[in-house]
């Protein structure tokens, strides 16, 4: 069978000979990049599912790793981004956690695409950074390849085992990096960014230092106390943090939009609420534009706060702005509502339900809306969000939780339905309480149901739910308020054989 490229590669190839029109290498600086090259600077970074604190290695490609191809024709560069852009999708359409993409790549001919511009392995490289082990994979494939590898390649793929959590691979890419170039600034940022990402602290202040000491690279730019400050912030060490800061004020680099969302992320990890909308303001202030990411963390944030007015408004900017709110922050806006009292919040929690897909369950948001519900006395709807924990067996094990379900069936008093739930609760293994038996006891002695209200006893005793004289005055109460005055005195005489205290009153009358 033949193979076929993604597309034409005639045009790319005709315009070829532009690629050697210039041969003198550039330095590895802050260069800038005419609008119709490949750029080798990285997509904005978008946080992981678990919310950790955004990268600030994410902008230190264009400032330290500057490609040194020369600029390719408008009419070549979009073919090729095209070219590139079919075989990144292609490559992370290809099935199984870690698949082997030389089929794919021969089959789109990257080595053309390679031969026509180095940059095409930089973009296919910056495409594969949601599949790290997969560009790992690619850069592999690549190193065999001629040309070898420019310095900027090898700082993306170092960046690419970071995110993979592969720091050993890290290391030994900087070490191959360094033997073939004379290292820069992008491969040391790039390896602290791999250690920061693996949570190495001590590994990222040692490459910190080697690079304080290397006379070639000269001293660390602000994206180098970027890193050190999101590190030390995802590590809640605040003052260490602060200190990095001022460090990074002494060295005369003014401080970036990077800088401000790793210190507004370390506030927020810490939970210093004030700290955190502070250092907001202070960037606005200087005329430092907030950016996605820094928008978004002030939503996290003030979720996370309670600050439910201050939340909303940061979501209601975010969308005015043309902000994707991913659904992280969605969730943690669901929680907000859940765990602080808002006038309307129901309505807001299920406009925001909507944009959940179904595989977007978590059982801990589950348990939440029941409990929400409970509280809002919206029986229906809290029985619904119990059915689907129990479908998806989800166990409830707060107590709290136990008791709004029991406050919510009391209120509306809907005995038949409590002992339902119970029965269910039972079978599912949820967190049991003696105040779901209690619950039950008033409620069949209010409705004089005094046989059913014995059969919770022996449903405690099976439990192991020892009586209290909580117990028996539920149904001291329950008999006198039937009229029946023997059965009521059996209880006191029960309660004096079980060493509790009568009141002289009960006793009397």
């Amino acid at each position: 069978m033949s193979r076929r490229p993604a597309c034409s590669l005639l045009p790319l190839l005709r315009s070829r000979r532009c690629l050697y029109d210039a041969t003198t290498a550039r330095p590895f600086t802050s260069v800038s990049v005419p609008p119709d090259v490949i750029s080798s600077t990285w997509p904005p970074h978008s946080p992981s599912p678990l919310h950790p604190p955004p990268d600030p290695a994410g902008t230190w490609c264009s400032a330290s790793c500057s490609s040194t191809s020369p600029a390719l024709p408008p009419f070549t560069a979009s073919h090729l981004r095209a070219a590139v852009s079919l075989l990144a999708t292609s490559l992370t359409a290809l099935p199984g956690p870690d698949p082997d993409p030389v089929s794919a790549l021969h089959d789109h001919s990257f080595p053309t695409l390679l031969a026509v511009s180095p940059l095409a392995s930089l973009e296919l490289l910056s495409l594969l950074r949601s599949r790290p082990r997969l560009g790992l994979a690619v850069f592999s494939f690549r190193r065999v390849l001629s040309p070898v590898p420019s310095i900027s390649e090898f700082a993306l793929a170092i960046s690419l085992a970071g995110r993979a959590g592969d720091h050993d691979a890290a290391a030994a890419l900087f070490a191959d990096g360094t033997a073939i170039h004379s290292p820069n600034l992008g491969l040391y940022n790039a390896l602290m960014s791999a250690y920061m990402h693996s949570g190495l602290l001590d590994n990222c202040i040692e490459v910190f230092h080697a690079l304080e000491r290397d006379p070639r690279c000269g001293p660390p730019n602000v994206d180098s106390y970027n890193i050190l400050i999101a590190l030390f912030g995802r590590s809640i060490l605040v003052d260490h943090m602060e200190r990095t800061l001022q460090s990074l004020d002494a060295s005369g680099q003014p401080r970036t939009i990077g800088t401000y969302n790793a210190i507004i992320s370390g506030y927020l990890t810490a939970w210093m609420w004030d700290k955190m909308e502070a250092s907001f303001q202070e960037m606005v202030s200087f005329h430092v534009a907030p950016d996605a990411t820094t928008h978004k963390l002030m939503l996290r944030g003030y979720a996370h706060a309670g600050m439910i007015c201050k939340m909303e408004q940061a979501y209601e900017r975010a969308c005015k702005l043309g902000i994707k709110v991913d659904i992280l922050h969605i969730r943690a806006m669901l929680c907000a509502y859940c765990k602080f009292y808002h006038v309307g919040r129901i309505q807001k929690i299920e406009d925001l339900l909507k944009k959940l897909g179904p595989d977007d369950y978590r059982p801990w948001l589950n348990v939440l809306l029941i409990k929400v519900y409970a509280q809002e006395g919206l029986t229906e709807g809290m029985e619904l969000y119990i059915s689907e924990a129990l479908e998806r067996n989800t166990i409830v094990t707060a107590v709290k939780v136990m008791r709004s379900i029991i406050c919510n069936y009391f209120q509306y008093d809907a005995v038949d339905r409590l002992a339902l739930f119970v029965r269910r609760a039972e079978d599912a293994g949820w967190k049991l309480c003696r105040s779901l038996y209690h619950c039950k006891m008033v409620m069949y002695g209010k409705h004089y149901r005094l046989e059913e209200m014995h059969g919770v006893l022996d449903e405690m005793e099976c439990l192991k739910f020892d009586r209290t004289k909580k117990t028996f005055w539920i149904m001291y109460k329950a008999y006198v308020s039937c009229g029946r005055r023997t059965e009521a005195n059996t209880i006191i005489g029960m309660m004096w054989k079980h060493g509790f205290a009568v009141r002289d009153d009960m006793s009397d009358q």
